[in-house]
């Protein structure tokens, strides 16, 4: 059956409602469903984390961290360690002033307590508890336990060990002593379990924790915050601390591209309780790399600090070029693309009370942030300039450059744009297209050389799947900008077809003409090479297009197994392995799938195709700031960085698994 990391929308469930006995259908008082305490969040999770895949279980843990780094904002904690347990179980620990225990006055129950198993319970509502926090909505840590089997909350405070055990959110023990310890140990820690009735999969990524941790650490300078993995097979620890905050950040993101700046710009600021810190540095690439935060949330979809940034940018470097006569007499002023290419740079706001859309916090909405966060960049930006005569105009003449490869852009860009969705004279001569003109039912299978595509175009189902063979390996879209991209024939065949148009201000998502575009290579080194190398260039110009969930890979057999009239296609070696020992020896034939070209048009529909029993992998992004990391680093021209990176993870290669 087709995999995907789509999952159920949990709202489009009905509400029970109880019909009277008579069957005449009244809706009536009894039909009204009244879910108390927790249960709201086991009936609908989707809701409170975002999903129940793998993005949901690990925001368990960003849930109880969260709260930790709130402590560490406050000024009361410095070090914090998450720990991957036996058994998919997480611990976190924190040395901040650790959760009250004491009765809660309306309450009349303990107040960790109250905080574990209460919606909209916290110290985030008091302005004297936090200043700044990430967590407003008082349902982070109460959510957690209600999706765990088991919590174990422990906490040190006034001399004493408190524990309180839970069971899916409902308290099993009261707040018990455990032991005492010196007056100055404090802290919290919160150990669960996440439900298996609840996550389909449990099983952590630690790259993934990883990541999000290193972020953390970058954005609160001068916190310690150690991972640890301690499952069967795993011993993997990493302790994250950065002195120097974002600027640090930004060194990471281009450790494998040449700088511009010596060192990263920085600049922070405080008007009316909002701090706003800023780090930037200019690289010989093409690409924009910008990265916000509001209160350590990855604000993803920006906001009004990014708008603000953009403004002050654009801004400052133009009256600059202007003030110095460094403009050409052909050009008037640069654009904001133009002054963002090669662009690296971290934006991190903290507000008393930040104004998100909605509780997974993706873009800021107060608009006083907006004016603050520019005025801060053409002051402190300007005044940079002006001290740095030398890399400011270095600056501005990779921005002009820019702009001249813009209009370069503009020109080759009007050979790939169609005169409308459907005007199929416009589309490549290679792609053959669909009879469907629904995306949501249409598929685009970018297939790797002539043989696959002529096999694709037999097998498919002409009504909705689509098939562009692409001949070769295209062009590495990170070492070029995108006036030479335009000129690539392979690259150009799939901007036509997607029909989305390329570039700012050009691209346009809902024009794609095709909602799966879905990668379908060869099981082998080349292969592989050809999918990095389509998955850099919708990384780099088609990133919605990921991001809406688009991007598919497909997953080709690698064996068919055979004995006597039964047939078996197998997708891994172990699968492989495990057929043949069921089937015995004798009598038993094992292809191995060198390359899709080597299938006929029934096999490739019958194993990659159709949409009963293929699989596929949807493209995601999990941390953007880490995904930029890799892509320069394995596709840029550091020759450097992508030897280390290969010595470091040789070790994780299964020889078996390349055919050499």
């Amino acid at each position: 059956m087709e995999r995907s990391l789509e999952t159920s929308d949990d709202m489009s469930e009905d509400i029970n409602t109880n019909e009277k006995q008579n069957g005449s259908g009244d809706y009536m008082a009894s039909g009204i469903q009244v879910l108390k305490g927790l249960e709201a969040v086991r009936k609908r999770p989707a809701m409170y984390i975002g999903d129940t895949g793998v993005r949901g279980l690990h925001h368990l843990v960003y849930e109880v961290v969260d709260n930790s780094i709130d402590e560490a904002l406050a000024g009361y904690c410095t070090e914090i360690s998450v720990t991957i347990l036996p058994g998919d179980a997480i611990r976190v620990t924190d040395d901040g002033r650790g959760i009250p225990v004491d009765m809660h006055k309306t309450e009349g129950k303990p107040a960790l307590e109250v905080v574990m198993t209460s919606l909209h319970a916290g110290g985030k509502f008091d302005k004297g508890s936090y200043k700044v926090s990430g967590g407003l909505h008082g349902v982070g840590v109460s959510c957690v336990n209600a999706l765990s089997s088991l919590l174990i909350a422990e906490v040190r405070r006034d001399g004493k060990v408190y524990e309180q055990r839970f069971e899916i959110g409902a308290p099993m023990t009261g707040v018990v002593v455990k032991g005492e310890i010196p007056d100055d140990v404090t802290g919290t820690t919160i150990t669960f379990q996440p439900d298996h009735d609840i996550f389909p999969e449990t099983s952590y990524h630690y790259d993934t924790l990883k990541s999000r941790m290193r972020e953390l650490a970058f954005l609160n300078r001068g916190i310690t915050i150690t991972l640890a993995d301690e499952r069967e097979g795993e011993t993997r620890r990493e302790d994250f601390r950065y002195e120097g905050g974002i600027v640090e950040f930004v060194r990471w993101l281009n450790q494998s591209k040449t700088v511009i700046c010596e060192e990263p710009v920085y600049y922070e600021g405080e008007k009316d309780g909002v701090q706003v810190e800023i780090a930037m540095d200019y690289n010989d690439g093409y690409s924009e790399n910008l990265f916000t935060f509001a209160n350590n949330i990855n604000t993803h979809e920006g906001g009004t600090h990014l708008s603000g940034f953009r403004a002050g940018l654009t801004r400052t470097i133009n009256a600059y070029a202007i003030k110095e006569g460094l403009f050409k007499k052909e050009l008037k002023a640069l654009s904001g693309d133009d002054v963002r290419e090669g662009l690296t740079a971290v934006v991190s706001v903290k507000i008393p009370e930040p104004q998100f859309e909605g509780q997974t916090k993706t873009k800021l909405g107060n608009t006083e942030v907006k004016g603050q966060v520019e005025a801060l960049v053409n002051a402190a930006l300007g005044a940079y300039l002006d001290e740095n005569p030398s890399v400011a105009k270095k600056v501005v003449t990779k921005c002009i450059g820019a702009a001249q490869a813009r209009e370069a852009a503009r020109r080759a860009r009007d050979l790939t744009r169609r005169k409308s969705a459907l005007d199929s004279a416009a589309l490549p001569g290679k792609l053959s297209d669909c009879a469907s003109r629904d995306p949501a039912e249409c598929e685009l299978y970018l297939v790797e050389g002539d043989s696959a595509g002529g096999s694709a175009k037999q097998g498919r189902d002409r009504q909705f799947q689509a098939i562009l063979p692409l001949k070769g390996k295209i062009l590495n879209v990170e070492k070029a900008r995108l006036d030479k991209i335009l000129n690539n024939d392979e690259v150009r065949t799939v901007i036509t077809a997607l029909g989305t148009g390329v570039g700012a201000g050009i691209f346009d998502i809902t024009k794609l003409r095709y909602h799966r575009i879905i990668i379908m290579t060869d099981a082998d080194v080349d292969g592989a090479h050809i999918m990095t190398l389509i998955l850099t260039l919708f990384f780099r110009y088609f990133r919605e297009v990921i991001d809406s969930g688009y991007m598919y890979i497909a997953q080709p057999p690698l064996y068919r197994v055979k004995k006597d009239k039964r047939e078996v296609y197998c997708y891994t070696e172990d699968q492989k392995d495990l057929l043949v020992e069921e089937m015995g020896t004798r009598g038993v034939y094992v292809q191995r799938y060198k390359g899709l070209g080597e299938m006929n048009p029934e096999q490739l529909w019958e194993t990659t195709m159709d949409p009963e029993h293929r699989t596929l992998t949807r493209v995601t992004i999990e941390d953007a700031a880490a995904a930029d990391h890799v892509f320069t680093k394995l596709m840029g021209d550091d020759v450097e960085s992508r030897r280390l990176f290969i010595e470091e993870n040789a070790e994780y290669v299964n020889l078996d698994d390349l055919d050499i």
